[in-house]
């Protein structure tokens, strides 16, 4: 018998959808009893906006493309988002801080395995609750065009922060990670945490959506030219972008004192995203006065993740580590006390 592996779309009922976000998939490991922490459950789906937002086309419908060769490792890609959300990944022992974790995709997609879960299970040992955010693809139609992902970004931040004394996390310890063209998604809300870009549809958008933190893992951060990585500036902009587009859309240009402390991680002979993205976004924070702190390893390439880079023997696959080293020496995660 001959099992084809190479990339196959499976599509979901929304329902269905929504509550096997985590399951689904060939060669996924079963989950364990549902884990619970005040008022969430281990893999709960939460609707950032209560349903399919205003001006979603009403054709879309969620789909998610399986893209591995490998029986016994998902590499799941979602597309057609229609209702966006955060999946809940509870840690053993929630301590309180909270992240919410934007896989990459070159805004064309949502990597869930790499980009999101994996990350998730580094980071559960130090007590962090993981929200998994499923964010609107800005190609696939919405009215709001290239806001869209700013808005999905806005909205999980206020709506973590609105619930966090029922959910048990501390509302000044929330942050925001971001993959790849997710970067760019992290480094915006980051940065214009404050733009209008939305009507607001209930109490939770009374919150300010500034993040506490923010990681950037090999992003995407400027739309303008020579770094930027074209192919999520067309996804985002379209092919032919103004310039006041491409300045306002490029986080570097946006760095204030009030933007979050911030901490980076990428390969050098990164093929896709030039490290100047990085680079160019920490020297505006240093300028600003922003706490950053940036790793760049000689070897990684672009889409490293964890688990993969682990199997190449990579020295970068120890990111993880030099993350929660950050988090706990900048008092971002509670500290065990006798």
């Amino acid at each position: 018998m001959t099992i084809d592996f190479r990339a196959r779309a499976l599509r979901v009922a929304a329902p269905v959808f929504a509550a096997s976000l985590i399951a689904l998939g060939a060669g996924l490991a079963q989950a364990e009893e549902p884990a619970t922490g005040p008022g969430l459950t281990n893999e709960q789906v939460i609707s950032l906006w209560n349903g399919r937002p205003a001006g979603t086309p009403e054709s879309l419908e969620p789909y998610v493309v399986e893209r591995s060769k490998d029986l016994f490792r998902a590499d799941r890609a979602l597309m057609g988002i229609a209702d966006p959300s955060l999946t809940v990944l509870l840690p053993e022992n929630p301590n309180g801080t909270s992240i919410i974790v934007a896989p990459g995709g070159s805004y064309r997609r949502v990597v869930l395995d790499k980009e999101g879960i994996e990350i998730a299970k580094a980071l559960a040992p130090e007590g962090v609750t993981t929200f998994l955010l499923a964010y609107r693809l800005p190609g696939e139609g919405h009215e709001a065009g290239p806001d869209v992902t700013l808005a999905d970004g806005q909205r999980a931040v206020r709506l973590v922060r609105a619930h966090a004394a029922e959910w048990g996390l501390d509302p000044d310890k929330i942050g925001i990670l971001g993959f790849s063209a997710a970067g760019h998604l992290a480094a915006s809300v980051a940065t214009a945490y404050d733009r209008e870009a939305y009507e607001p549809i209930d109490d939770a958008d009374s919150l300010s959506a500034r993040p506490d933190f923010n990681v950037l893992v090999y992003p995407v951060v400027t739309m303008e030219d020579p770094f930027v990585h074209t192919g999520s500036r067309e996804a985002l902009l379209g092919e032919m972008p103004t310039p006041e587009q491409e300045a306002l859309y490029s986080p570097e240009k946006h760095v204030t004192a009030e933007t979050p402390q911030t901490f980076m991680v990428l390969a050098d002979n990164d093929p896709s995203v030039p490290a100047q993205n990085a680079v160019n976004f920490y020297l505006a924070l240093h300028e600003a006065g922003v706490p950053a702190e940036m790793h760049i390893f000689s070897d990684g390439r672009h889409g490293f993740g964890i688990k993969g880079a682990a199997d190449q023997g990579m020295p970068v696959a120890g990111w993880p580590a030099l993350l929660a080293d950050w988090l706990h020496y900048n008092h971002l995660v509670v500290e065990e006390t006798e």
